[in-house]
């Protein structure tokens, strides 16, 4: 390849190939996007509540947060890499992430056990069901991959919100 066409390569536009139309990409990279940002904002916040948690029960409770926290950041590079490989772009700070992001930050300086269990049920909720909404609009398009990715992170968010319905409950 001569020195030209290298350099005109350089600066070309982001591009992947692939079979689905520029709908599908745009729709589907947009709503991995948004997946994206929303699973990066509740794993934080599952760090944060993991890291000041306090009470009875801390132990158990710091490493089932810890544990649903390692399935939250692996879900991240798959999420950004799919949306990728469907042709489009995904988050490129933490602004962006702010941005985008529809999960609610928690800042206050202390939230009790019962609080901090409660608010990361509800939190998985709403993240299932916005993984079931992208779940329709990619099989709406017809992206197998994505949807099939999407079906196992359902699985793991239902058992996220079994565990912490579970700790919570009173006996």
């Amino acid at each position: 390849m001569d020195q030209i066409s290298a350099s005109t390569l350089r600066k070309t536009p982001l591009s992947t190939p692939t079979d689905l139309g520029q709908n599908a990409r745009n729709d589907i990279s947009a709503a991995l996007t948004a997946l994206l940002a929303d699973v990066f904002a509740l794993y934080l916040k599952t760090k944060n509540f993991h890291w000041h948690l306090s009470g009875p029960n801390f132990r158990s409770l710091h490493l089932m947060l810890d544990d649903h926290a390692d399935q939250l950041i692996g879900m991240t590079d798959a999420i950004a890499e799919r949306a990728r490989k469907v042709g489009g772009t995904t988050l490129r700070s933490v602004g962006h992430i702010a941005r985008v992001q529809r999960l609610l930050d928690n800042d206050a300086d202390f939230v009790t056990a019962e609080d901090i269990l409660a608010e990361l049920k509800s939190d998985n909720e709403q993240l299932i069901g916005i993984l079931r909404q992208v779940h329709e609009l990619s099989s709406e398009h017809h992206d197998v991959a994505t949807t099939s990715l999407l079906e196992g992170w359902v699985d793991e968010a239902e058992g996220r919100v079994w565990f912490l319905f579970e700790s919570n409950r009173r006996s």
